[in-house]
């Protein structure tokens, strides 16, 4: 039998000496890219964790971007416009855990497999008024006060995401502490980390693997769905036992991480699915086609290409990020081509047109990004964005907006430029914050990134 991994010899159906060999070895090289590729929202939230502990914030403290995230940290397609704070429960060592949201915000808790967990604040039951939310760890039978919105996560991490729109004032009213030290709290620990150089992006090579073996290992074995347990256990990644593969197995893991991170950046920036497209037209795209945070299809089908995407280059999965109401929330589009379909490349300069009504109650902004680190593209400015409420950005006489890319700035654009990197990729975001009717229906459209 000739295969793309050579030929199979049988004689009768029976495997000759090298078949069984060269037969578990596909197996496992095969195994080995679908675990990458299914179980690249956890190894983000093991990296994202692993590199917020390195600048100080424990599941006592929170970590926030104050006045913006810069280009320093390198964090997956982080934004520049507003404040944010995170942090990482840990309920197996700190038991039941209260956090205070800040009023007018937007908060998201994901499990350690990135899964959603429940909003707090404008989306959450507190409806944006502050509230007091209390987690539980995974099995927890005791008794629970009344005064508290109970939440569950089927892990003992999970991460927070605090966003509160009054800004870094607003943000540092959150609190966070264990239920235990309710009478008398702590004074709350914060560690401002926006321009502090640190990684919280997974791994491409063995190393994978050995960042999902954390989860596995720490969280509940009925945590993980059965298919995934199961693709992982065949790899020798199993709770309780050591995952210790030899030699074979460890290089056939490497291998597996280094081409599935190729396919996943393919998925990404050539995606075959026409759902990923916002116009048939066009180059800009959504992570979400079928706009559901579970990446499910009509039938119920779990869109898998479509999970490995969002997560290999983005991070938070709540619904509030692709059901938003019209007015609220926020949308999201993008793009690494020109008009030519050419890959958007640093040495070059060219412009992007947002006709006049751009279709937002509150603000947009463009920003360009490293797709080898899929984080904010670092430039001379900490900030490799523009938006509409950037001091001197300003419209055309029609109402249109350019924005201008490229390694040097136009004459007198220089409100309205993002600079770029010479020898160096990049892409671009738009994001819409509180996105109206006219990007729903489509009847605006951003135009395409145009050579200059």
């Amino acid at each position: 039998m000739e295969t793309v991994f050579g030929a199979l010899d049988f004689f009768d159906g029976l495997p000759s000496p090298d078949a069984v060999t060269r037969s578990y070895d596909t197996l496992d090289l095969l195994r080995g890219i679908e675990a990458f590729l299914n179980c690249v929202p956890g190894a983000s939230m093991v990296a994202m964790r692993r590199g917020l502990r390195s600048v100080g914030v424990d599941s006592r403290t929170i970590g926030y971007t104050a006045p913006r995230c810069t280009s320093a940290p390198v964090l997956l397609t982080g934004n520049t416009e507003t404040t944010y704070g995170m942090t990482f429960l840990a309920l197996d060592e700190d038991g039941p855990t209260v956090i205070e949201a800040p009023g007018n915000s937007l908060c998201v808790v994901d499990d350690m497999w990135q899964r959603y967990v429940t909003d707090m604040g404008i989306a959450g039951p507190d409806q944006g008024e502050g509230g007091k939310y209390l987690f539980l760890p995974p099995g927890h039978e005791g008794d629970v006060p009344d005064g508290y919105f109970v939440v569950r996560p089927a892990t003992y991490s999970s991460w927070v995401v605090l966003r509160a729109l009054g800004g870094t004032e607003s943000l540092l009213t959150a609190r966070i502490h264990p239920l235990s030290a309710a009478a008398d709290r702590p004074e709350q620990r914060f560690v401002n980390w926006a321009e502090s150089d640190f990684n919280t992006v997974h791994a491409n090579d063995f190393s994978f693997f050995e960042e999902i073996d954390t989860i596995v290992q720490a969280e509940p074995p009925e945590s993980l769905d059965p298919e995934r347990a199961g693709q992982l256990a065949a790899l020798g990644i199993v709770r309780g036992k050591p995952f210790r593969p030899d030699e074979r197995m460890r290089s056939i893991l490497d291998t597996a991480a280094r081409i599935a991170s190729g396919i996943v950046r393919t998925l990404a920036f050539k995606p075959r699915d026409p759902g990923f497209y916002y116009y048939p037209d066009r180059s800009w795209k959504t992570p979400f086609p079928t706009r559901s945070h579970e990446f499910l299809s009509a039938e119920g089908a779990r869109l898998l290409d479509s999970r490995a995407v969002f997560h290999y280059f983005a991070t938070v999965s709540s619904p509030a990020m692709v059901t938003a109401p019209v007015g609220t929330g926020s949308q999201y589009a993008y793009t690494a081509e020109d008009s030519t379909g050419e890959w958007l490349d640093g040495g070059r300069h060219y412009t992007l047109t947002l006709p006049s009504g751009v279709p937002v109650k509150n603000f947009w902004a463009v920003t360009a990004y490293d797709p080898q680190t899929r984080s904010l593209l670092r430039t001379d400015h900490p900030c490799p964005s523009v938006n509409s409420q950037s001091e001197g950005v300003r419209p055309e006489s029609n109402g249109d907006t350019v924005i201008h890319f490229g390694p040097t700035a136009p004459q007198g654009e220089e409100a309205n430029w993002v600079q770029t990197v010479p020898g160096k990729a990049f892409f671009v975001t738009l994001r819409l914050y509180g996105p109206l009717e006219s990007w729903f229906d489509k009847s605006w459209r951003p135009g395409e990134i145009e050579p200059a």
